[in-house]
């Protein structure tokens, strides 16, 4: 299996779980490691046969633009599901992240990964 992957997709969305977290957006920084065989792509040239990069950049900036967790779990699982489904990947890993949360850490998040590795 071939890894496509995207780094550091800026995601505006409502999530947290304090009062003053649900009354704003906040940006959150999404790596994605996306499971697929790249040959029938480099056999063809034809974007029809790759993973598109910038759909699946839209497609969880929409996702993620639309939702409103309390968690990044939440959002990381919904994010997984959907772009397993939408895009027929057979695995997926990603990495969501957010900054300025706890003032001794940079930034907190979530890596998961889901579906099966040939």
């Amino acid at each position: 299996m071939d890894t496509v992957f995207l780094r550091e997709i800026r995601l505006e969305t409502t999530i947290g779980v304090t009062a003053w977290e649900r009354q704003v957006r906040q940006t959150l920084l999404l790596d994605l490691d996306l499971g697929t065989d790249t040959r029938p792509a480099a056999e063809s040239d034809d974007i029809q046969a790759a993973v598109d990069y910038a759909a699946v950049a839209r497609f969880v900036q929409a996702l993620a633009a639309e939702g409103e967790c309390q968690l990044l779990e939440t959002l990381a699982e919904h994010i997984a599901d959907e772009l397993r489904t939408q895009f027929g990947l057979p695995w997926v890993r990603l990495r969501l992240s957010k900054s300025g949360i706890l003032p001794q850490c940079r930034t907190v998040g979530i890596c998961i990964e889901r579906g099966e590795q040939p």
